[in-house]
């Protein structure tokens, strides 16, 4: 599958820096004074610095959870998203949605949790103990 590509707006290039890189693990790329690339799980995603904060994002009931509309994130293997949880736990980030299984006992069964960065991009990070269920109907 080929990479994706990914630019949002963010407040402090160095705070995204150690949220993306430092907490995530995502290798630095190309960078200037009001951007920054990364390689986030293999795609490329381009922090831009914005002078003003975006609007208050909205949310959508999905699954009984408020999940924010505007969001990105990746869809791990079983293994490496308990791994990622766990990190995130153990670093007492401030989850928007707790690490848990969504629509259990259905066809789009998956763990999922959300966060948000420094700039308060929502992200998600899921998975699937089937992987030929991520786009099953």
């Amino acid at each position: 599958m080929p990479p994706f590509h990914l630019a949002f707006p963010v407040l402090d290039i160095e705070a995204t820096r150690a949220f993306y890189s430092g907490l995530l693990g995502c290798a630095v790329g190309r960078e200037d004074t009001r951007w920054i690339d990364f390689d986030f799980f293999g795609h490329q995603i381009s922090a831009h610095l914005v002078d003003t904060p975006p609007a208050a994002e909205p949310t959508n009931r999905v699954d009984g959870k408020d999940v924010p509309v505007r969001h990105f994130g990746a869809v791990l293997d079983w293994d490496a998203w308990q791994t990622l949880a766990q990190r995130l736990r153990d670093a007492h980030i401030a989850f928007l949605i707790e690490p848990h299984i969504r629509f259990a006992g259905q066809i789009g069964e998956q763990a999922t949790l959300f966060i948000a960065d420094p700039s308060g991009n929502g992200l998600e990070f899921k998975s699937f103990k089937d992987p030929q269920r991520l786009f099953a109907r």
